[in-house]
């Protein structure tokens, strides 16, 4: 008889350490951004867009978490993939969701196991990679 453990769900007061995290990572490179976090079942945990950052980031930063979640991989890695030879060309139209394969979105995991995810939308897709894995590391 196998056991399992459980692992503890992503909490308002994680979500909200990878809010600040994020944000702070942002504003010290000088870019307005949107930070959306996820639980483990794609719901909305914590949502944050800038005053300044544009419209849609907030919309890119929600998709990003959503794919990284779903896939549970950094976008970052999922990019080539989906170009017109890669293996998953057609994932973005294949699904009536909202995936989108541009770095941003990371998923968050617990004893190796995923628990959510943050997206960050509003900088260059490298910028948004690196608000994303600084909030991680505040998580511990």
């Amino acid at each position: 008889m196998s056991t399992t453990t459980a692992v503890a769900p992503l909490t308002i007061t994680d979500a909200e350490t990878l809010v600040s995290a994020a944000r702070a990572a942002a504003e010290a490179a000088g870019v307005a951004v949107s930070v959306t976090v996820l639980d483990a079942g794609g719901h909305l945990l914590a949502f944050r867009r800038d005053d300044r950052a544009v419209l849609i980031s907030g919309e890119t930063s929600t998709r990003k978490a959503y794919t990284a979640l779903q896939l549970n991989a950094p976008t970052a890695d999922l990019v080539d993939l989906v170009k017109p030879d890669g293996p998953f060309h057609s994932l973005p139209t294949a699904l009536d969701r909202p995936l989108l394969f541009i770095a941003g979105g990371i998923p968050v995991h617990r004893d190796g196991r995923p628990i959510g995810a943050i997206g960050i939308g509003g900088g260059a897709p490298e910028q948004d990679h690196s608000f994303a894995t600084a909030a991680l590391a505040e998580l511990g």
